[in-house]
């Protein structure tokens, strides 16, 4: 079953059979990712950008393996000094900073949001909205306790989520409304 919902994920299926199309596969939807960074909303600590928007994306058309893959060489990029990071910032210092936890949580919900479209989440509108929303919400798990080490447990609510409520229900229908387009598009292109 899982290898059958894999092979329908579009993307996956570009990346399938030659390791260099793999790799080009990853560094494009890093790539992706880190200009998602730069449509932002300067906020201290934490900024609003449209990286949680490219991250469930990326997780619900590529795959647990492949979306972890292009998500790891982001955060790998960003740690080696490449300018990826939101507004263009990069260097490993920024796990160790307010938004580390937020870095590490792009991570968790690419994984988890692929994983459910590895298994069938995406084939159903509701599963898929559910998909997205759980990603998007675990995002927030690691970012929110790794700031409260910084600013408190409850500034960490009102710094980094209370800000992000309105941003982050609209980032979640605006990746659903991609992924369903994106899929129709490539059933449609491909009978």
């Amino acid at each position: 079953m899982a290898s059958q919902t894999l092979a329908r994920l579009p993307v996956a299926r570009l990346a399938a059979g030659s390791a260099a199309r793999r790799l080009a596969v990853i560094l494009a939807g890093s790539w992706l990712l880190a200009a998602a960074s730069w449509i932002e909303v300067p906020m201290y600590p934490v900024p609003m950008t449209m990286q949680t928007y490219a991250v469930l994306v990326i997780g619900a058309l590529c795959g647990l393996r492949l979306a972890s893959e292009t998500v790891g060489a982001y955060l790998l990029q960003g740690a080696l000094g490449l300018p990826v990071f939101a507004g263009g910032a990069a260097g490993y210092v920024h796990f160790l900073g307010p938004t580390g936890g937020f870095l590490v949580g792009f991570l968790l919900a690419a994984a988890l949001i692929g994983w459910l479209a590895d298994h069938g989440w995406n084939a159903s509108p509701a599963r898929l909205a559910l998909s997205l929303t759980a990603g998007h919400l675990l995002l927030f798990a690691p970012g929110l306790a790794h700031l409260a080490g910084f600013v408190g447990a409850e500034k960490a609510i009102g710094l980094g989520w209370t800000p992000f409520v309105a941003g982050t229900a609209l980032k979640t229908a605006l990746a659903f409304a991609t992924v369903v387009g994106l899929t129709r598009y490539v059933k449609k292109d491909s009978v």
